[in-house]
């Protein structure tokens, strides 16, 4: 009878101390984020709210910065510079990313399919250009470019043909030739990870069941990538329309005037910035260009959600 009483006791005091427990909150998750979170704060946060605050002022001949409101975002709705270079990344976004997506993902399929000789070879050279910094890969692409002493050039001797790869009407394909070369191993290491979690046991049960490779492509691999590439579509969008270093080092390799200040909307940005002594207007523009990306992404995903919801 004691002990049952004691145990009747100690019931409700150990459930006791147990709910005062739960309720203690627990700070030690917080000494571990706070390096990043002061990082974030600093590099990220506090910019973007400047960017934001300067975006509603203008400098004067006389009386230095004032308050113009929303001055410079009606005056960029009816720049016409602005506008060309939103519709020059446009066009390059929507031809660049497919072809790249797609030599990605054939890549990734063919290192996965086990039948490639030197898998893990492949698998690292074509990582390898992702690797190298895109200012050295811009300068060993406009040299092989040139049309006088480069490999371009080399070849119209040997041909006897007189073809440009920087003429303005194939320039924009020039430079969408570089960074599909830069980022094609990146996106494929993305796809190749994907197609890595299908259990084996599944292609084993498709051979049992007759299943011919191409069939298991289509009815077992494919549908797993669109995890992998609904990600790669929102990084390659982001990526295409932040497009900088390419054309901005290249823009003293091309003859003429093919590449102007205004080539693309981050071109703008800085030489409106640093240039043209336009800093409000140039962090305006950078707000629109990034509400504009950040529209066009959620859009993206929000579509791979739904058929992923399918």
């Amino acid at each position: 009878m004691v002990s049952g009483e004691t145990a009747a006791v100690a019931t409700p005091v150990h459930s006791a101390s147990g709910r005062v427990n739960r309720r203690r909150r627990d700070w030690r998750g917080w000494k571990f984020m706070w390096p990043f979170s002061v990082v974030f704060v600093f590099v990220f946060i506090i910019p973007i709210v400047y960017a934001i605050y300067i975006s509603f002022f203008q400098k004067k001949m006389i009386g230095g910065n004032q308050f113009v409101g929303f001055a410079n975002y009606a005056r960029l709705f009816r720049d016409g510079n602005f506008w060309s270079s939103v519709g020059r990344v446009a066009l390059f976004t929507c031809v660049q990313v497919p072809i790249m997506l797609f030599l990605a993902a054939a890549l990734a399929l063919a290192i996965d399919s086990a039948k490639l000789h030197g898998t893990k070879f492949f698998r690292i050279s074509t990582f390898l250009p992702y690797a190298v910094p895109a200012v050295v890969s811009t300068l060993i692409w406009g040299f092989m470019y040139g049309a006088k002493y480069g490999l371009v050039g080399s070849l119209n001797d040997f041909l006897g043909t007189d073809l440009d790869v920087l003429s303005p009407n194939v320039l924009l394909a020039s430079i969408g030739n570089i960074v599909t070369w830069e980022f094609t191993g990146y996106n494929m290491l993305i796809f190749y990870s994907s197609l890595s979690t299908i259990p084996h046991s599944l292609y084993e049960a498709a051979a049992i069941d007759g299943a011919s490779e191409w069939q298991i492509v289509k009815s077992i691999k494919l549908p797993e990538l669109k995890g992998g590439l609904a990600i790669t579509v929102i990084f390659s969008i982001i990526g295409s329309f932040q497009l900088f270093n390419e054309p901005s080092i290249m823009e003293n390799m091309v003859p003429g005037n093919a590449i102007t200040t205004y080539y693309t909307p981050n071109m703008y940005a800085y030489n409106l910035s640093f240039s043209g002594n336009q800093s409000n207007y140039a962090a305006a523009l950078a707000i629109v260009m990034a509400v504009i990306t950040m529209a066009i992404a959620y859009a993206v995903q929000l579509n791979s959600m739904k058929e992923q919801m399918k």
